[in-house]
């Protein structure tokens, strides 16, 4: 299925006036917290945080609907709930449409949807648990930054699961070509691009611009997200991937650890 032709400028104006899906899991669950009487906001955040859709609804609705009295912006989950409040939560931010029902007559896309989920999730999990390993007051900004660095591949195979098929197509017959050139190739544009151009349009943190920036990896908290991102990518294709020596070295430097201890760390403390 090929969706409409767009250019970057497309893509971000259809993507900000598109309702977007969160997961069939969160729907569920969110609308039991609704029913139950003793609902908070801790109770909403945990079912948030696994759900990259979720969270990235909530931050871009509160962003838009700020408060005078708020003069910064907030990252965390529970804080946003708390300051939004619950019930303009579940009236104006939770909604009905799913991943599953919007990509239930493409199977092969909803796997593709779900697995990148997955792996963002592991990513949050690796990253916050960095944070925490070196002190970072600001965990909670960590993990959410972790969780959203692959916002805009989830997005795509939702809304143009032809165009990913491509891409994965073409990168499973060469198994040396980035994702950025293939990505170029199908769509004009890394996406990258268009995640950081999200972003911008939808007034979310600029602090979130920043962590899931590469470009300024030389900054310990970023370099935290980059290095849980791409541990979870390669280690998704095995535990023998021949790219993981490289991270655990780059992840040693970031936790000031031995090499042989941070690998046994993330294996035995690897997200499932």
């Amino acid at each position: 299925m090929q969706s409409e032709k767009r250019d970057l400028n497309g893509w971000v104006k259809f993507l900000t006036n598109t309702e977007i899906p969160i997961l069939k899991q969160t729907l569920r669950d969110l609308k039991a917290l609704r029913e139950s009487d003793n609902t908070s906001a801790h109770d909403i955040s945990k079912v948030v945080a696994r759900d990259p859709m979720m969270t990235a609804l909530l931050l871009r609705y509160l962003q838009g609907h700020k408060h005078k009295s708020q003069t910064s912006e907030v990252m965390e989950t529970e804080q946003a709930l708390l300051m939004l409040g619950l019930e303009p939560f579940f009236k104006n931010v939770m909604h009905e449409l799913t991943v599953e029902d919007l990509l239930g007559k493409t199977p092969q896309a909803l796997i593709a949807t779900l697995k990148v989920v997955h792996r963002s999730h592991r990513a949050s999990t690796y990253a916050f648990d960095w944070a925490v390993r070196r002190r970072d007051l600001h965990f909670e900004e960590i993990r959410v930054a972790g969780l959203l660095r692959d916002m805009t591949e989830i997005l795509m195979w939702c809304f143009a699961p032809g165009e990913m098929q491509k891409i994965k197509a073409m990168q499973d017959q060469d198994k040396h070509l980035r994702s950025g050139i293939a990505q170029e190739d199908v769509f004009g544009f890394k996406l990258v691009s268009l995640q950081q151009a999200l972003v911008t349009e939808w007034k979310l943190p600029q602090l979130l611009l920043t962590l899931i920036n590469a470009e300024h990896a030389n900054q310990p908290r970023v370099k935290n997200v980059v290095l849980a991102d791409r541990l979870t990518r390669h280690s998704s294709h095995g535990w023998d991937d021949a790219a993981l020596p490289d991270d655990y070295k780059e992840i040693a430097g970031l936790l000031n650890m031995k090499v042989e201890d941070v690998e046994e760390i993330v294996r035995d403390d690897k997200p499932t």
